[in-house]
């Protein structure tokens, strides 16, 4: 705590520094000459830069405080903050650019508004991109973490950015989505609603297959070390559908609360016993 309000301290001493010595900038024209546009420009983008930066981190703290969250989870607000964080930066490193050779920005975008528009029909991509990630990250829809399903794509939310959403799916694969996309996506989110109930549906043949009692019995003890993440007597195996030369069955059990990996790990062990049990 020390140490982060003597990063406030320091950025404050910074920014009356900054203020101070662009005051007396003017005086100093004649003597510095053709430098004066650059260095002019430089001390006012890092005091605009500064002026941001603290505003956007005091912003953040108070945030925290109020939701009690550790310095290292995130989720959406904080995540949408630091996305206009960088936007706006990123206007001022522009902006910066342009004062370098003394250009008036008002009269520069008065005069090439046809050229802008072109620019904007250009990039309408990206500007859809990043406006559909701020609006992503200050709405309730999905969040840091969340278990979603985002078209065909199904995983845990592990960050939400400017232009894309990264998600981790169930092959543990990294997976980068546009945020236009999503947003204009039909989204599940598993974790919204709370779905405790996992399904999973099988078929064997009868041929080979002789007791639903016996499987059964044999599934319920493979769940006896996730005993206690379990609802009790939730767990079963129904049968669906019969046919003349398979069942179509489906095991069933209720976690105590939402726990992908937990389900993963229950989800491959069950997988595998159903395998072994069928093939013996």
């Amino acid at each position: 705590m020390q140490q982060l309000i003597l990063k406030y301290v320091l950025r404050i001493l910074v920014l009356i520094a900054l203020l101070t010595i662009i005051r007396h900038m003017p005086d100093y024209e004649k003597n510095i000459g053709q430098a004066y546009d650059f260095i002019y420009s430089i001390l006012r983008f890092l005091l605009f830069f500064i002026t941001v930066n603290l505003i956007t981190a005091m912003l953040v703290m108070i945030y925290r405080i109020r939701k009690k969250l550790a310095y290292k989870y995130t989720d959406n607000v904080i995540s949408g903050v630091n996305n206009l964080y960088y936007l706006i930066v990123t206007i001022g490193v522009i902006l910066m650019i342009l004062g370098f050779w003394g250009i008036d920005v008002g009269k520069l975008l008065t005069s090439l508004s046809i050229a802008a528009a072109a620019v904007a029909i250009i990039s309408k991509e990206f500007v859809s991109a990043i406006i559909s990630g701020i609006i992503i990250s200050f709405t309730n829809d999905i969040g840091i973490d969340d278990y979603v399903q985002i078209g065909g794509n199904k995983g845990k939310i592990l960050d939400i950015s400017l232009t894309k959403v990264t998600m981790l799916n169930e092959d543990d694969d990294i997976i980068f989505i546009p945020n236009d996309k999503v947003y204009l996506s039909e989204i599940i989110n598993y974790t919204k609603r709370e779905i405790r109930k996992v399904n999973i549906d099988f078929e064997v043949d009868l041929s080979v297959f002789t007791s639903v009692e016996k499987l059964e019995l044999l599934l319920k003890k493979s769940l006896e070390d996730y005993k206690q993440l379990i609802e009790p007597n939730s767990i079963s195996l129904n049968i669906v559908e019969i046919h003349k030369e398979h069942l179509t069955l489906k095991f069933q059990f209720k976690l105590k609360e939402v726990n992908r990996d937990v389900e993963k790990l229950i989800r491959k062990q069950t997988a595998r016993i159903i395998v072994n049990a069928i093939g013996r």
